[in-house]
């Protein structure tokens, strides 16, 4: 409900008057007016645009590249040296121009000379002596990020409307004292870009550091140093024959296909070496083992202890709205789903590669050889998903320990092995099914699940 110290706003056009008091972010000084920026300047009114094949070889040809994060102007480059080509926007000297793609890079500045510019820009002046420099520090403020953040439509290439930035709530101070603001912000800039320059080394080291003892916890996990071993809790070899009868079990059922099964046995000899026993061979396989297990851990493939299938090839014809989930690489994140760019596909799925809960979804193939391996644990399925071609799922009852084997320094070491034999960046079902895991009993990978978790919530 509106009061007398309400914020009101006549629309001219009607005549209609509005509280406004839910759209105002914050109280202002005496003296200072709240406006749009669309009443007090010319943002998205019609710019005289030019064909880059007509425009003076010698002009000022500005591209989004050009334009470093936060507005710094990294090189001007004329029509002539960019061979610039298409639809233009023409723009002169002391105009904002502002990126309305990706704004949150906050790539806005006022323009030191005329020229022209990609229609991502958006150049604009304002009205009267209204000091340009206090509105482009205004535009690159918290508020207006979060604004505009919450508003862009678009998920890779996002973008700001028109209506949205024309609507913008601006708060205008008198003029002399916008220009005593924008005197007192280049006066203490340097000192915060200093301090934003230490800022990010510091975030930088902070992230480094926490990755490493990631990757050290995940580390002594697999070679049995994070817990202790309970001899009560039995041996890894009764879990490998259990996984073993149940796998007899689905290909008995049809379920499973024969080649499924292993008949890989890693032991170590009486004269200390480890040997495999794959049917009627026996191979000395000493010195592919990385390191030393504890006496009830045991050294096995991982088709061995789990099934892999390589995910659904479609159409573009097949996509449609109402359809399945496709999980490609980018929905993985940070060892989770992120279902923020989604492809959904109508064709028939086959039940082998529909996922489940506790499924272990791994990029196989991928344009950037750092992407292969990475891997999401999907503890929650919110509606019937599968995965695509480029794309494995891993299904095994141990699924917890298996996700920090997939993300440990052993599991990305055979792969950098199995990579550098190729030109094609993949991981393919042979090659995974035949790293090497030390497998400890299933009590023991409980609390080693639980100790991860708990170490990796105090690093957070």
């Amino acid at each position: 409900m509106c009061s007398i110290s309400s914020y009101y706003e006549k629309i001219l056009a009607t005549g209609e008057v509005k509280c406004i008091d839910e759209e105002i972010p914050f109280e202002i000084p005496n003296g200072w007016e709240w406006c749009r920026l669309g009443e007090i300047s010319t943002y998205a009114q019609t710019k005289r645009k030019i064909n880059a094949s007509n425009a003076d070889t010698q002009l000022w040809e500005l591209d989004l590249e050009d334009i470093e994060k936060g507005g710094r102007l990294l090189n001007i480059k004329t029509v002539g040296e960019r061979k610039a080509i298409g639809d233009k926007t023409v723009f002169n000297r002391g105009d904002i121009l502002y990126s309305k793609l990706r704004p949150y890079l906050l790539k806005i500045l006022v323009a030191p000379e005329g020229g022209i510019c990609t229609p991502e820009i958006i150049p604009f002046t304002c009205y009267g002596n209204i000091c340009k420099d206090y509105i482009v520090s205004f535009l690159k403020s918290p508020y207006v990020d979060d604004y505009i953040n919450s508003t862009t439509f678009g998920v890779k290439m996002p973008r700001v409307s028109t209506e949205t930035m024309t609507s913008l709530l601006v708060p205008l101070p008198p003029l002399s004292e916008q220009f005593r603001i924008d005197t007192r912000i280049k006066e203490f800039m340097p000192y915060i870009d200093e301090y934003g320059k230490a800022q990010d080394k510091l975030n930088k080291l902070n992230e480094e550091l926490s990755n490493t003892i990631r990757k050290s916890i995940l580390q002594e996990a697999i070679q049995g140093k994070l817990v202790p071993q309970i001899a009560e809790e039995g041996t890894a070899q009764e879990l490998l024959e259990q996984i073993k009868t149940e796998k007899q079990k689905l290909v008995k059922e049809g379920k499973l296909k024969k080649s499924a099964l292993s008949d890989s046995v890693i032991f170590r000899g009486d004269d200390n070496k480890y040997y495999e026993q794959v049917g009627k061979k026996c191979l000395d396989i000493t010195e592919q083992i990385p390191f030393e297990i504890p006496s009830n851990w045991e050294w096995c493939r991982v088709r061995n202890v789990s099934n892999s299938y390589i995910g659904l090839t479609y159409k573009p014809t097949d996509i449609d709205k109402k359809g399945t989930i496709v999980l490609r690489s980018c929905n993985i994140r940070n060892g989770k789903l992120a279902l923020d760019d989604i492809v959904r596909v109508s064709s028939s799925i086959s039940e082998k590669l529909l996922i489940e809960e506790n499924d272990i979804i791994i990029c196989a193939r991928n344009g950037s050889k750092r992407l292969i391996g990475k891997s999401a644990l999907i503890r929650n399925l919110p509606e019937p998903m599968t995965f695509g071609a480029f794309m494995a799922i891993c299904k095994t009852p141990i699924y917890e320990y298996m996700f920090a084997y997939l993300q440990s320094d052993l599991f990305f070491g055979q792969l950098r092995d199995v990579s550098n034999t190729t030109t094609i960046n993949q991981l393919t079902q042979n090659k995974y099914n035949d790293f090497l895991i030390p497998i400890p009993p299933v009590k023991e990978q409980e609390r080693i699940a639980f100790k991860i978790s708990q170490l990796f919530q105090e690093l957070r």
